[in-house]
C-alpha cells in the first residue's frame, strides 16, 4: 500500500465511469484497463486511487441487467491480472476493498446481490494473482494486510467495517480458493499456503468483539477448513458427538494442492499433517496477548475438539499463558 510519486496522475475518467450512458461507461472501463496495465506507469498514489475507485464503484452501481453486471464484475476483477506488477495490482485491490468498506452501508437491498458477486469475483482474481506470483511471501503478506488493516474488510477492531461483508468473505473464501486452484490458466499451480491465507480469519475470530461474528467465522470458515482435511477414518466412523459433516463442502483442489506457508520448500502436504499445522496456527493466534479472553476460550475448545476427533487430544494440556 505504498504511495508512488505524486507526479503520477489518475486518468480523468471519473465522470465517464459514472455516466448514465452504458457505451460511455464501457469506453471508460477499457481506457482504465489500458491505463493501469501500462508497464511504464507507476502505482497511483492512494488519494488518486480512492478517487478512481469512487468512479468505478458507481460505474458498477449503474449496471442494471444481470448479464451486464456479471460481465462488468469479471472485467473489473481481471484488471488485477493485467497490471504489470504485483505491487501495483495489490494497490488496485486495496483501493477496491477500501471503497467497498466505505460504500457498503449505502448499497440498497436491490443492488446488494450484485455487489456480493463483485466481491466474489475479486476474491477469486486475488487468489489467481497470488498464484501468478508463485504465492510470493511478500505478496501474500501484503494481501493479508489489505484485508486486515483499518479500512480492510476483515479488520477486527474497525467499527466502520460492516459485519455482513466479513460474513460474505467467510462464506466464499475457501470456495473461491478451490476454484482458483482448478483454473485452466494455472495447470500446474504451486501449492496454496493455507496457514498464511487463513491467518486473517484466525485473527478475526480471536479479536472480534462480536459473538455473532465469531460464530459466523467458526461455522462458515473454521469448521469447513478443518473438515476438509479429516481423514477417511474420521468421516466413515460413527461420530462421538454430532458434527456438521454431511453438509460440509469438499474442497478437492485445496486438499490435493496445499502446504502450510512455503510452497517451494514444503511442496504439497498430506491432509492430516496440514490439519495439525492449521490447528497449531490457530492455537498460536488464540494464545496471543491481543486475543479476547472469551474468544480464546472458544478457540481453545475448538482446537481441543479437533484434536480429540483425530484421537490426539485426550491428554493435551492447554497452555493459556
Amino acid at each position: 500500500m505504498a504511495n508512488a510519486s505524486s507526479s503520477t496522475n489518475a486518468p480523468p475518467l471519473g465522470k465517464y465511469l459514472a455516466a448514465t450512458d452504458k457505451k460511455t461507461r464501457d469506453k471508460a472501463i477499457k481506457s482504465l484497463s489500458t491505463f493501469l496495465s501500462d508497464p511504464s506507469r507507476d502505482t497511483l498514489p492512494e488519494s488518486e486511487m480512492a478517487k478512481l475507485w469512487k468512479g468505478i464503484f458507481y460505474c458498477f452501481w449503474m449496471s442494471d441487467k444481470p448479464l451486464v453486471q456479471q460481465a462488468l464484475a469479471s472485467e473489473l476483477a481481471e484488471i488485477l491480472l493485467t497490471i504489470s506488477t504485483a505491487s501495483s495490482s495489490l494497490a488496485f485491490l486495496c483501493g477496491f476493498w477500501e471503497a467497498t468498506v466505505r460504500e457498503w452501508n449505502s448499497i440498497d437491498r436491490l443492488r446488494i446481490d450484485k455487489y456480493y458477486m463483485l466481491v466474489r469475483r475479486f476474491v477469486n482474481a486475488s487468489f489467481r494473482l497470488l498464484m501468478k506470483t508463485g504465492w510470493d511471501s511478500a505478496s501474500c503478506a501484503e494481501y493479508n494486510t489489505i484485508l486486515t488493516h483499518r479500512g480492510g474488510p476483515l479488520c477486527p477492531d474497525d467499527i466502520r467495517v460492516p459485519a455482513s461483508l466479513a460474513y460474505h468473505l467467510a462464506d466464499i473464501y475457501l470456495e473461491e480458493l478451490d476454484k482458483a486452484l482448478s483454473s485452466p490458466l494455472n495447470s500446474s499451480p504451486a501449492p496454496a499456503p493455507l496457514s498464511t491465507l487463513s491467518t486473517p480469519f484466525f485473527t478475526l475470530a480471536a479479536r472480534t468483539p462480536s459473538n455473532a461474528s465469531y460464530q459466523r467465522i467458526q461455522s462458515a470458515f473454521l469448521e469447513p477448513l478443518f473438515s476438509a482435511f479429516e481423514s477417511p477414518r474420521d468421516i466413515d466412523e460413527p461420530p462421538l458427538r454430532k458434527r456438521p459433516r454431511l453438509s460440509s463442502p469438499i474442497y478437492e483442489n485445496i486438499v490435493v494442492n496445499a502446504c502450510i506457508s512455503n510452497p517451494k520448500s514444503e511442496g504439497v502436504m498430506a491432509g492430516p499433517e496440514l490439519r495439525k499445522a492449521l490447528l497449531k496456527c490457530m492455537f498460536e493466534i488464540a494464545s496471543e496477548q491481543d486475543t479476547r479472553d472469551a474468544n480464546r476460550r472458544k478457540l481453545y475448545n475448538l482446537w481441543k475438539s479437533k484434536l480429540e476427533d483425530d484421537g490426539d487430544g485426550g491428554d493435551t494440556a492447554i497452555d493459556a499463558s
